[in-house]
């Protein structure tokens, strides 16, 4: 499969929610780094392309899930672990040496499977609710195109995510309203799937809330289209998957 491929390279996000007592879930959010070929300079949820490593701890483990669900949450706990140092699903020794551990490895190379062994972890993959899955059509400028699908997890106690200086060069918390109020006033940019994701998340007062919000409405692949509205082209989406905002202006869209 090639990267520019209409079928898409499989990928998994997740979208870590950490409860505050009175107000807004705050979201995990990273900034891409400027070098990267997918969405640079983005804010974006951690995640990235789902491997073959992914597929052969998959295989090995028991999980109760289509081989590509599972495949795709492994890759959602890997890639959250390299990215941010949070050990998202995980269950046994969970503490910060051992996650650090865990991410040095990954960074070294090694594989997930054999580091969890190591370290006498378990994954924990029902600890992910499926939340969305899209699959955009490529733009006329696409490189790259992404089957991806999107989970939510609630942010493991006593963790403390770090930037990996590579993939990303900052990240903060923030509540979803708050993270589009900060890409209004130009201090951040999001891509059109991560702000329309943003807009629905905007919509939930808790990690159970928005794990209820999640199980509510189907997951099938958001494939936009592009349509002409009001004498202007716009960028569409479904209306009956729990989104509040479905559309905008193709002028105004972020592409990766």
């Amino acid at each position: 499969m090639t990267e520019t491929d209409d079928t898409g390279r499989p990928a998994a996000t997740v979208v870590i929610v950490r409860d505050r007592a009175g107000a807004p879930p705050e979201l995990l959010m990273m900034e891409r780094a400027s070098t990267m070929a997918f969405a640079a300079g983005a804010l974006v949820f951690p995640g990235g392309g789902v491997d073959d490593t992914d597929h052969d701890l998959a295989a090995r483990i028991g999980h109760g899930l289509e081989a590509d669900e599972a495949a795709a949450r492994i890759a959602a706990i890997r890639e959250t672990i390299e990215e941010a140092g949070l050990g998202i699903a995980l269950r046994g020794a969970t503490d910060a040496a051992t996650i650090l551990r865990l991410r040095d490895g990954l960074h070294d190379g090694k594989t997930l499977g054999d580091l969890i062994d190591r370290h006498e972890v378990r994954l924990d993959l029902e600890a992910l609710t499926p939340f969305a899955r899209w699959h955009p059509a490529p733009f006329e400028q696409a490189r790259r195109i992404y089957d991806t699908r999107f989970y939510i997890a609630r942010a493991p106690e006593g963790q403390m995510a770090s930037v990996d200086s590579t993939e990303n060069v900052r990240l903060f918390w923030s509540s979803a309203a708050d993270t589009l109020a900060r890409c209004a006033a130009g201090e951040g940019q999001v891509i059109f799937p991560t702000r329309r994701n943003l807009e629905r998340l905007a919509l939930g007062a808790s990690h159970a809330d928005l794990v209820a919000q999640a199980t509510a409405y189907p997951v099938e692949k958001v494939r936009p289209w592009k349509e002409e509205r009001d004498g202007e082209l716009h960028l569409c989406i479904p209306d009956h998957l729990g989104y509040p905002v479905t559309s905008e202006p193709l002028g105004q869209v972020r592409r990766a």
